[in-house]
């Protein structure tokens, strides 16, 4: 993430620096706290929103006309049901798993890990690979203070590792190390980058680490310069490679701190929400569908190895009409990849969590917009060859799962379209479809509530807005995978050619967009049994 630091212009003013620095830790000390339970996550503000809602659903059931069921229109109420039962019967398998998950199997785990830790286990050495770039002052002392007083709780031998991109951020966490660390049982190493991007500068960390030797069962940690530990993290994590020696790599639950319009942290409190329930569902299977960025651990042996250095440093994809291009982010799509394709057991830790500091400027919306490209575009790019590893592979749910992610961008986008053509034969039959997406989405965020600190009644029309806007999204970008766009570390952009070979791909591609979409439309059309107006097909 660009911090509020400018190169350009110096450092940010020290009492926006200190306002911020006590505002983060309040919200720190907040998230530390234990998560509400039951009718504690309901504020009045949130029970009044219930209310507002169910009130309004019930009136439209019961005053307004429903037409979901006229003879015209029937067609396209059974197709849209059948969808919802696929759909949500596979949402409410995945909350299934995740129950069983922190049921069952999660405790024995649990306990399992915390009785050697408490019996004296500790890893031989610990390595911490992190990248930062202009980070703001604030946010890397309470970065490092965290990851230091972590380290002095847990006693684990420690060598930090810092991918920088600047003389500033080494001064500031010099600066700060001098300050607190000096009790502690580590070294701080910073590693310059000499060539641009998150990927090169995480090549060479590692490259360092690598010629420190460590031993095969040494832990590496990856995280990012905005990346906060929460009390207990690093030896929950940690204990984990203890208490299973064929666990080869773990991410760990997520919080955030947003910086930005309000219905921004609502919507990512909402994503991290169902990021919870999806990586508890997924871990049943002793597989992620990524390992986190923002912190993930490693074993040693998997990756201290040239090859995983190059899959970091020079991923690419190779592809029929835009050839050989590398990928920008998406760096733990790439370790995640390159672990999957070795059959390496991966982890969840529900117990252990880290906080992300996101500030938000500029408009919200297009910030919403710029990340879902760059995660639906991480998405696609890896997906694609984690579905050529097969299933015996990968296992088969996980891959099932990865597979399933390119399905829901179509059956997201038909419903909307099902209901648009209802809406030329029996314009009354948007009423009804309102009312399922309210209910629906209101039930599912419900469920929801249960994986958050709290109650949003904002959720059910977001969760709806980012399904749509995702699925257009994905839809997009299945056609043009080489743009990429990572607003952070310099505003990087890739695939935005103007060449007039660059400008005669983009064309066959927006050919094979708009084809693809108009015969999608057909599609619909087929299914509602309304083909009369496409005559050419």
């Amino acid at each position: 993430m660009t911090g509020a630091s400018d190169p350009d212009h110096g450092p940010p003013a020290i009492d926006a620096t200190a306002a911020l620095e006590a505002d983060i830790a309040h919200r720190l000390r907040a998230l530390q706290r234990p998560a509400p339970r039951g009718c504690g996550k309901w504020s009045w503000r949130s029970q009044l929103g219930l209310a507002v809602i169910v009130g309004c659903c019930a009136a439209g059931l019961w005053f307004l006309p429903n037409h979901l069921f006229d003879p015209e229109v029937l067609q396209i109420t059974y197709v849209l049901g059948v969808l919802a039962i696929w759909r949500f019967g596979w949402w409410f398998n995945h909350a299934r798993r995740s129950e069983i998950f922190m049921g069952r199997k999660w405790p024995v785990l649990r306990d399992g890990r915390d009785a050697l830790w408490r019996a004296g286990w500790r890893p031989r050495h610990l390595h911490v690979q992190m990248t930062t770039f202009h980070e703001d002052p604030a946010i890397t002392r309470h970065v490092l203070g965290a990851l230091f007083s972590e380290i002095r709780a847990t006693g684990i031998p420690t060598t930090i590792y810092i991918g920088t991109g600047a003389l500033y951020d080494e001064q500031v966490a010099e600066a700060f190390a001098q300050e607190h660390g000096a009790d502690l049982d580590a070294e701080l190493v910073f590693v310059r980058q000499n060539q641009p991007g998150k990927r090169m500068a995480i090549g060479l960390v590692m490259r360092a680490i690598m010629r420190s030797a460590p031993e095969p069962d040494d832990l590496i940690v990856f995280m990012d310069g905005d990346t906060v530990f929460l009390p207990g993290a690093l030896a929950r994590s940690a204990g984990m490679f203890g208490a299973d020696p064929e666990l080869e790599a773990l991410t760990t639950d997520e919080e955030v701190i947003t910086y930005g319009p309000g219905w921004m942290r609502r919507w990512l409190d909402l994503r991290f929400a169902q990021r919870r329930l999806a990586m508890q569902s997924h871990v049943m299977s002793d597989k992620v569908l990524t390992l986190t960025g923002r912190m993930s651990m490693f074993r040693a042996r998997q990756i201290c190895d040239i090859g995983f250095v190059r899959c970091i440093e020079a991923d690419h994809l190779d592809h029929w009409l835009w050839g050989r291009f590398r990928f920008l982010s998406g760096d733990d799509k790439s370790t995640w990849y390159y672990l999957l394709g070795r059959g390496a057991k991966m982890g969840y830790v529900p117990d252990a969590c880290v906080v992300t500091v996101e500030r938000i400027t500029g408009s919200g919306t297009e910030r919403m917009v710029a990340n879902l490209r760059r995660w639906s575009g991480n998405m696609l790019r890896n997906g694609a060859r984690a579905l050529q590893l097969g299933p015996r592979q990968v296992g088969g749910f996980i891959w099932w799962c990865v597979l399933d992610q390119r399905i829901a961008i179509w059956t997201m986008l038909f419903s909307p379209a099902l209901v648009v053509m209802a809406m030329f034969i029996q314009p009354g039959y948007l009423i009804g479809a309102a009312l399922w997406v309210v209910i629906s989405r209101l039930v599912l965020s419900l469920y929801l509530t249960r994986y958050a600190r709290q109650a949003d009644m904002t959720w059910p029309f977001l969760l709806y807005a980012n399904q749509v806007v995702n699925a257009c999204v994905k839809a997009w970008i299945q056609f043009f995978l080489q743009k990429q766009k990572w607003t952070n570390r310099q505003d990087q952009k890739a695939g935005h050619g103007r060449s007039w070979t660059d400008r005669a791909k983009a064309a066959v591609a927006g050919f094979q967009f708009v084809t693809a979409m108009l015969v999608y439309l057909y599609a619909v059309a087929w299914v509602s049994g309304r083909t009369e107006g496409f005559g050419p097909f």
